[in-house]
């Protein structure tokens, strides 16, 4: 069964999402980890614990484990404001974030591209953060997990497009060099969507 599609947010929240996107390899939990750090004990920010039909130890981001069933219940109980399927997964952002972004708060989370109308309609205000690298730097990434090959791996990267399309708002970070380059550019980009989020210019 397929997870139901976002309902439309009240038009009433003040605070700002942000959808973290960009292709595996591009290291955006790593850099997700790096902005939670950094605003850790800031309850103005908030890093969202996504529910996933993942095993929770099944490496990658911290998130709730649920079974399809439980997750199809908590869909039908309006439970996630966002919830989408995708190579075999159920993923959903729960609803409580709009306690969030009734407070005015920034509100972060991890997304994809082929999702984002989802979040634009389900949230007044968003912005997207895509976070990229060149393509060779993302095959190497992938071949060092040694799920593909790098034939495949390079096959599959000329096929998909890094870009985000739509009519969105949304900052490029290229994590091909330094991380610490790309980490500060996160944290920036953040503090950024929290001072519009708060009415600064």
């Amino acid at each position: 069964m397929t997870a139901p599609a976002s309902k439309p947010g009240p038009a009433s929240e003040p605070g700002m999402v942000v959808v973290v996107v960009g292709p595996s390899g591009a290291g955006k939990d790593t850099l997700m980890a790096i902005a939670a750090g950094h605003f850790a004990g800031r309850e103005e920010v908030h890093f969202v614990r996504r529910i996933i039909t993942r095993e929770s130890d099944a490496g990658g981001e911290d998130h709730r484990s649920v079974a399809d069933h439980e997750f199809e219940a908590m869909a039908a109980d309006g439970a996630f404001a966002v919830s989408w399927e995708a190579h075999g997964l159920k993923y959903g952002v729960p609803a409580k974030v709009r306690e969030h972004l009734a407070r005015g708060e920034l509100v972060v989370v991890n997304g994809s591209r082929s999702v984002l109308e989802r979040f634009h309609s389900a949230f007044e205000r968003i912005k997207v953060v895509n976070v990229t690298a060149r393509p060779e730097v993302l095959a190497a990434r992938l071949e060092a997990r040694g799920r593909e090959t790098r034939e495949d791996i390079l096959q599959r990267l000329a096929r998909g497009a890094l870009a985000v399309r739509g009519e969105f708002d949304v900052v490029n970070i290229d994590n091909s060099g330094a991380l610490d380059d790309a980490g500060r550019a996160m944290v920036d980009a953040l503090e950024l969507a929290l001072k519009h989020a708060r009415g600064g210019d």
